[in-house]
C-alpha cells in the first residue's frame, strides 16, 4: 500500500480504507446472495435510510449495493413533491416506486420525510403531520401484510460529529454540492429535530415494522451493523455460517434504549 505521491498522513488514511473494505467485503457477498435469494423466490424489500443530514446514510447506502445486481436493485431518493404530487395522496409518491416481484429497494428517506424535515421546517401543515402520524403504522402493517420485507433504519449522529461533516462539505470542493440551506440551519435547529425523532420513534415503531437506531459517527461500524441487520431479515440460501452477524451493542440500539437515552440526555441538560 506504500505510494510515495502521498504523504504519511494520507498514506495513513488510505491503508485504513483499504483495511475496512476488506473487512467489509465478506458481508457484501452475503447480500450478493441475499439478492439472488430474493430474485430466485420472487421476493420483496424495501429499506429505509432515516436520520438527519450528515448522519452518513449515502455512504452506508453506497457500501450496502456495491456489488449488487443492478438489474434487481433500486435506489430511491425522491427530492421536493410537485404540485401534482401535493395534491395526491401523501404515500402515493412513494408507493409508485415500491419493489416488484424478485428486486431490493433502498429509500434514501422516505415517507418519514413528513414527520422530521416538513414538520421542523412548516413545509406541512399541522393537520397533515398529525394525519400522517395517525396513518403510518396501518400503511405499513398492510405493506408487511402484502408480503413486502419492510427493513426501517434511523442513522443517530452526534451534533458535535454533524456539525464538523458540514464543515467537511463547506472546505471540500467534491463535497460542497451535498451541502443545501437545510443543512445550514439542521445545527442551529437541533433540538427541534431532536423532538420531532422522539416522537416519530415513539409513535411509529411497531411489531411489523420496527426501527433499528444505529449510532453513525463511526461510518465503518454504521455500514458494517447495517450490513448484518439487512442479512438477518431474510433467511437466505447459501449463508456462510462462519460470518459473525452478532450485532455491536455499541452501534445497533432498539427504540426503547434510543428513548431512554434521549430522556436522560434531556434531563441532564
Amino acid at each position: 500500500m506504500e505510494n510515495y505521491n502521498l504523504d504519511a498522513k494520507q498514506q495513513a488514511e488510505a491503508l485504513q480504507i483499504y483495511v475496512e473494505n476488506i473487512e467489509l467485503e465478506p458481508y457484501q457477498a452475503e447480500l450478493v446472495k441475499l439478492q439472488q435469494h430474493v430474485e430466485k423466490h420472487k421476493l420483496r424489500v424495501i429499506v429505509l435510510f432515516e436520520g438527519r443530514d450528515a448522519a452518513g446514510k449515502g455512504s452506508v447506502i453506497g457500501s450496502v449495493s456495491r456489488y449488487m445486481n443492478p438489474k434487481h436493485y433500486r435506489i430511491v431518493a425522491l427530492g421536493k413533491p410537485t404540485e401534482q404530487e401535493r395534491s395526491q395522496w401523501y404515500f402515493q409518491r412513494y408507493t409508485k416506486h415500491f419493489p416488484h416481484s424478485g428486486e431490493v429497494l433502498l429509500f434514501d428517506r422516505s415517507w418519514y420525510n413528513r414527520s422530521m424535515v416538513e414538520s421542523v421546517f412548516g413545509f406541512c401543515t399541522p393537520k397533515e403531520y398529525n394525519v400522517f402520524m395517525k396513518s403510518v403504522v396501518p400503511f405499513e402493517e398492510s405493506i408487511v401484510d402484502e408480503g413486502i420485507v419492510l427493513v426501517k433504519l434511523y442513522f443517530s449522529v452526534t451534533k458535535q460529529k454533524q456539525a464538523i461533516r458540514f464543515e467537511e462539505r463547506r472546505t471540500d470542493p467534491l463535497r460542497q454540492w451535498k451541502l443545501s440551506e437545510i443543512d445550514l440551519q439542521a445545527q442551529s435547529m437541533w433540538d427541534q429535530f431532536s423532538d420531532a425523532k422522539y416522537k416519530m420513534l415513539q409513535q411509529t415503531n411497531h411489531e411489523a415494522a420496527p426501527w433499528h437506531v444505529i449510532r453513525s459517527n463511526d461510518k465503518h461500524k454504521a455500514r458494517m451493523e447495517t450490513m448484518k441487520l439487512i442479512l438477518s431479515q431474510v433467511e437466505y440460501d447459501g449463508k456462510n455460517r462462519n460470518l459473525d452477524y452478532t450485532l455491536d451493542i455499541k452501534t445497533v440500539f432498539s427504540v426503547e434504549q434510543e428513548l431512554r437515552l434521549m430522556d436522560k440526555q434531556a434531563k441532564s441538560s
